[in-house]
């Protein structure tokens, strides 16, 4: 049987790779610009590698009850990794995918084809315009983990933004993102200051070591107008293979201290990692 051997192509926002993991019989690894982006094994769907993925999945399984079905709309596609996870969690969800890198889905859906019953549909398309002309009260779930190579895009980061975003939840739904940010987290703190201006509810998951300034590193924003289940969430993430804190009441309004909300006028890109910052978790 042939090897599985590293695909390399060009697509809309730069230099795509696929490298297959030498580990896992079916598990590549997406990177784009030397970036990485997804990791996925497609025999293995609920494998999730990536830290960041992992503190996600785990939200994912304690919005609702275990196995039911979900309308959980993914901004950013990358390899499609949660999407599948999903398909593979909680059978009969729908799920859309906006991604602006049409190349990229290309590439990803030739290479890394989905199940025919996974029930998700491709989007090409940026993110808040989709968002913008989408129904309202249409998601269960919203899943932002876009990043223009390593940087969350401005255009995503404002209350305008968070005001779409919340509009297509149904009540009782949750926003999540992915961040990323480093001390003295201006940008971190600007986000959650942003999205407590439209919703109730708030939490954050991150590694201890990034919430002590010790390193740049992915932090997991969760917005909703209902309790979130932090016992749960805290339990699950400090029992991980990487163990994270779930920050959320008075040590996050703490945290955001004198943050300010953002607007579209005053909105910037998250940070840019240092070298070496984003590998496999």
């Amino acid at each position: 049987m042939n090897e599985p051997i590293p695909v390399i192509r060009d697509v809309d926002q730069g230099t795509a790779k696929l490298m297959p993991d030498i580990d896992r019989k079916r598990a590549w690894l997406l990177t784009v610009d030397g970036a990485p982006q997804s990791y996925v094994d497609l025999d293995e769907p609920t494998h999730l590698e990536f830290e960041y993925a992992r503190r996600l999945g785990h939200v994912l399984d304690t919005v609702a009850e275990p196995g039911r079905p979900l309308d959980v709309l993914h901004l950013g596609g990358g390899a499609l990794t949660l999407p599948r996870y999903v398909a593979a969690t909680r059978p009969g969800s729908r799920q859309d995918v906006v991604e602006a890198d049409r190349g990229l889905l290309e590439l990803v859906v030739e290479h890394l084809p989905l199940p025919a019953d996974a029930g998700i549909t491709l989007h090409a398309a940026d993110a808040r315009a989709w968002l913008a002309a989408a129904p309202t009260d249409c998601a269960d779930i919203v899943v932002a983990d876009v990043f223009g190579g390593s940087r969350v895009p401005a255009h995503l980061t404002s209350v305008a933004y968070a005001c779409e975003a919340e509009r297509v939840l149904r009540p009782g739904g949750v926003y999540l993102a992915n961040l990323a940010d480093a001390t003295p987290f201006a940008f971190l703190r600007s986000q959650l200051a942003t999205f407590a201006s439209v919703f109730g509810e708030l939490a954050l998951i991150a590694e201890p070591a990034v919430l002590r300034g010790r390193r740049f590193g992915n932090a997991v924003l969760l917005a909703a107008h209902r309790p979130l289940d932090t016992g749960a969430l805290a339990r699950r993430t400090a029992a991980d293979a990487f163990p994270a804190r779930v920050e959320y009441g008075a040590g996050l309004r703490e945290f955001i201290g004198a943050a300010r909300p953002v607007r579209d006028e005053d909105a910037v890109p998250s940070p840019e990692p240092p070298g070496g910052a984003f590998g496999i978790g």
